[in-house]
């Protein structure tokens, strides 16, 4: 069954979730209404075509810091030092490339107007944050998410460089800030560097347990 919200800052039980994770339309991206949402473990995914939908899936794909796997030719990037790091340096500049920069199989239409400007009134109210890759003065990739205590909710990433995405998520997971990188759905490029499927269970434990 999929519930539909009204003007009440209130979500069902996630564990009401559909097969493939979706469990609420409508709503508002409002500040209050998106932060309870990720405190229970949903987030809202829709495009420009459809109302705001809510998903919990029944499983969850997460990278722990300490199960971060990096290659030996990830590493070689690293130690090279051809990209520099910084955070929340130009939040709306990442969102924005990660709603337009082309990627295989996969396109970034999916983050409305309506949503770049909710997150980024997050990020000045200090929940969500971003990670800048930089190249020659260039800013080549990044990341941003929202942070709900001591995790991590990663939203989008962009690569206009290859390893540029993998190394915003290297120095996420190294900066040592968070438990958990919640990924929220399966992807090869995550599964390389070591995320990995939980269940709802485990997830809300987690979240119930936040530290930060």
């Amino acid at each position: 069954m999929i519930f539909r919200l009204n003007k009440h800052l209130q979500f069902p039980n996630p564990e009401l979730a559909e097969p493939d994770g979706l469990l609420a339309v409508g709503g508002d991206l409002s500040t209050e209404r998106l932060m309870l949402a990720y405190q229970q473990g949903i987030f809202p995914w829709y495009s420009d075509d459809t109302p705001i939908l809510w998903y919990s899936p029944h499983e969850r794909f997460v990278l722990y810091p300490d199960e971060l796997l990096i290659s030996s030719s990830m590493k070689r990037v690293l130690n090279s030092n051809r990209f520099k790091v910084t955070y929340n340096q130009c939040f709306a500049d990442v969102i924005e490339a990660c709603s337009s920069v082309e990627r295989k199989d996969q396109d970034g239409t999916w983050i409305t107007n309506d949503m770049k400007a909710a997150y980024i009134k997050l990020h000045h109210e200090g929940h969500a944050h971003s990670i800048e890759i930089w190249q020659e003065n260039e800013l080549i990739g990044g990341m941003y998410g929202i942070a709900v205590g001591d995790i991590f909710c990663g939203e989008s990433m962009f690569s206009k460089v290859s390893n540029a995405s993998k190394t915003a998520v290297i120095a996420l997971c190294q900066s040592k800030k968070y438990k958990l990188l919640d990924c929220q759905v399966h992807s090869d490029h995550m599964e390389s560097m070591g995320a990995r499927m939980i269940t709802r269970k485990e997830y809300m434990a987690m979240l119930n347990n936040i530290e930060g």
